[in-house]
């Protein structure tokens, strides 16, 4: 019975472990954002839970916006990948993975030359990057969709991606997939049809 209780205490404290070290780098990720000169919070001065028009200077600059889902969507690739990749970790190291590389694309997501890649979108062209809160809470929508996926069946977590990515397409025409292919391969037509030209 002892052996057990020390079994269980160091799984726990590895569990925690991991968990701080999450922290930590959402911590860092936020610091590193504020060294490369982004704002901490809306240059507007005032903070929002939601801001709704995606050509407007408050979007990316808010607590949440119509970008949100795509990255709970990122979290529920990001569960499947880890289960594929590296499927002994502990749920919480690979939370932590997760985390990991969800705040590097941040950091590169708010670089000058993707920032300027951006630009080049219809609805980028004002684009300056995204405030320290939005990055940092796009982190936690991950995290939240890597949690979802946890809980959820396979199909439903494929359902609910799917159904993020129509709804969102249905309301500001973009989504994750053709954000990822705008970025790395724009098409005019496409480019044309968010304009709504």
């Amino acid at each position: 019975m002892s052996r057990r209780r020390r079994s269980s205490g160091r799984t726990g404290s590895g569990a925690g472990r991991w968990l701080a070290a999450a922290a930590i780098l959402v911590v860092a990720q936020a610091a590193i954002l504020l060294a490369m000169g982004q704002p901490a919070i809306c240059t507007c001065g005032h903070v929002a839970l939601w801001t709704g028009d995606v050509t407007g200077p408050e979007n990316s600059q808010q607590v949440s916006d119509w970008y949100t889902p795509s990255h709970v969507i990122h979290g529920l690739i990001f569960y499947a990948l880890a289960r594929l990749l590296v499927p002994g970790a502990p749920m919480t190291a690979r939370l932590a993975l997760a985390i990991l590389v969800e705040a590097a694309w941040e950091l590169v997501e708010n670089s000058p030359p993707v920032i300027e890649r951006y630009r080049q979108q219809a609805l980028a062209q004002g684009y300056a990057g995204d405030s320290v809160l939005n990055s940092v809470v796009d982190t936690v929508a991950m995290a939240a969709g890597f949690l979802l996926a946890r809980l959820l069946p396979t199909a439903a977590s494929i359902g609910l991606a799917l159904a993020l990515e129509v709804a969102v397409l249905w309301a500001i025409r973009d989504n994750l997939s053709l954000n990822v292919i705008q970025l790395l391969y724009p098409i005019e037509a496409v480019s044309r049809w968010q304009a709504g030209k």
